[in-house]
């Protein structure tokens, strides 16, 4: 590669390795699109490079391919995310992850790994949502210490608002699909989110946990000054 090139042409993918100089975080990887080749491909060339690389939206299928070719690979089924760390990265500050519901856990936990792979403590307060608040009061106390907060709801959404109408700290909320017919596929979480009287509130895509962990870890490394 010329040393005026700030990329790795490998014909059907352009590698942006000065991702980490220009950005403070390496690149990462949508999995699902892709072939199984061409996940080796760009997997082999992020690690020759000595950088860090997170794929999202893993299937079953590619990681257990990727995991044979590449044994230090770290799967996290649920969240469907896979890591390859060749640089540890200390982990500062903290974040806490709440879910509506169990059935957003898969969503929180991409959330989670995108965090903690870019530089974050995670702590995670699973099925706190409004069907039974007194679950979200138990652990209030907790979740406000955290210097950002990621709250996951499907359904109607409404965790997201509660959570920022009580806290101090800036709360990214993600809406999800789960739901039944009315919900629209996560629509209707996202409409709530959208529509909350609650400021400081910021809103991510439905389903969209990547994006939610990768914002909180910003925010939560400028606030500790790294």
């Amino acid at each position: 590669m010329p040393k005026n090139e700030k990329y790795i042409d490998i014909d059907f993918a352009k590698l942006d390795i000065e991702r980490v100089k220009r950005r403070g975080a390496s690149e990462a990887v949508f999995c699902e699109c892709k072939t199984d080749e061409q996940l080796i491909k760009i997997f082999s060339e992020f690690k020759k490079h000595g950088q860090n690389v997170i794929g999202t939206r893993v299937s079953s299928h590619q990681a257990k391919i990727l995991t044979k070719e590449f044994k230090e690979l770290k799967y996290n089924e649920s969240a469907g995310v896979v890591t390859l760390v060749k640089k540890q990265i200390p982990l500062v500050g903290e974040i806490a992850v709440c879910t509506g519901g169990t059935g957003d856990i898969p969503v929180a936990e991409e959330a989670c790994e995108t965090a903690e792979f870019y530089g974050s403590n995670v702590k995670r307060y699973y099925d706190i949502g409004v069907a039974g608040i007194h679950r979200l009061f138990s652990k209030i106390e907790e979740i406000r210490k955290a210097n950002v907060i990621i709250a996951v709801a499907g359904m109607e959404g409404a965790l997201a608002g509660i959570i920022t109408g009580m806290v101090d700290s800036p709360v990214i909320a993600v809406p999800t699909s789960v739901g039944y017919g009315s919900s629209f596929k996560g629509l209707s979480s996202l409409l709530t989110m959208l529509n909350s009287c609650a400021e400081g509130m910021t809103v991510v895509n439905i389903d969209n946990g990547f994006n939610a962990g990768y914002s909180a870890s910003q925010i939560n490394r400028k606030i500790v000054g790294e």
